[in-house]
């Protein structure tokens, strides 16, 4: 497989300040963070609250810049600070972000949202961009019909979906899910688990999964890397980092997670839906 995103030995400071008539401080909050990303895979980014997670992010998104190091799109070096972020290179890389409620503008309809990073990016004529939008409402189990609503008609796991069709409007190569479960109920993030698996396989995706929920972790990504004071302290294929775990901040982390079985609650999902199909 090819490698569609790789980040070399990258740092990130903050300045803060120093009180009263006290110098600043400088802040490091990644330290030489490296690692790649394959097309098709999942990299699951964990750890705790403050831990670098996003703002590595960030600098993956095209958000912020890095203060040293390197970070590379399909083999093309990127900095921010010395070149522009054209509509190309955004498309390449997208985000969905952990709360439905407040990453949809409430004024916009679905459509609009939808649409709006076709509008900016691209000189699409106005009835394919419909068009588009009617069929990525479609492929994220939505229905066209939904176009003309508004985000406070949808539930949050239907809005989780909107947030993940905008995401997909660009073509992206890679997606950044910043938590995008978190907020939802149990059965609501498996169903979202699963169709974010599916679209993975369609559009040949590769996800950097940011999340602290190693339950989710274990059933969606294909390797994990540890994260701890913006450092990696452990970087490792799923199976290896849940059976064997090398660094004591992985095993604390392991000992300090409840266990939700994903699948179990699919397999439930599914035996409701018979039930219900057989009622009929």
């Amino acid at each position: 497989m090819s490698v569609i995103l790789e980040v070399r030995d990258v740092t990130r400071d903050y300045t803060a300040s120093g009180g009263f008539m006290r110098p600043n401080r400088i802040i490091r909050a990644l330290h030489g963070i490296s690692f790649a990303l394959e097309q098709g895979t999942t990299l699951a980014i964990v750890g705790e609250s403050g831990c670098g997670k996003s703002t590595l992010a960030r600098i993956l998104t095209l958000i912020d810049p890095a203060n040293s190091g390197e970070l590379l799109i399909e083999g093309e070096r990127i900095d921010i600070t010395k070149q522009k972020v054209t509509p190309a290179l955004r498309a390449k890389v997208q985000i969905v972000f952990q709360n439905p409620y407040s990453s949809l503008n409430p004024r916009q309809k679905v459509g609009e949202v939808l649409t709006e990073p076709l509008i900016i990016n691209t000189n699409m004529p106005a009835a394919e961009r419909r068009e588009r939008a009617e069929s990525m409402l479609e492929k994220v189990g939505l229905e066209r019909s939904h176009y003309n609503r508004y985000p406070h008609m949808f539930s949050g796991g239907q809005r989780q979906r909107i947030a993940i069709a905008r995401a997909l409007m660009l073509n992206p190569k890679v997606l950044i899910l910043d938590e995008p479960v978190s907020a939802l109920d149990l059965s609501i993030q498996a169903q979202v688990l699963n169709l974010l698996k599916d679209l993975q396989d369609e559009f040949k995706l590769t996800y950097a999964f940011i999340s602290h929920d190693l339950s989710v972790v274990r059933y969606f990504a294909d390797e994990v890397m540890v994260m701890k004071d913006g450092e990696v302290v452990e970087h490792a294929p799923r199976d290896a980092i849940f059976a064997n775990p090398q660094h004591e901040y992985t095993r604390t982390l392991l000992a300090a997670t409840p266990i939700a079985d994903i699948e179990k609650i699919r397999a439930r999902q599914e035996r409701r839906k018979a039930l219900f199909e057989a009622a009929l």
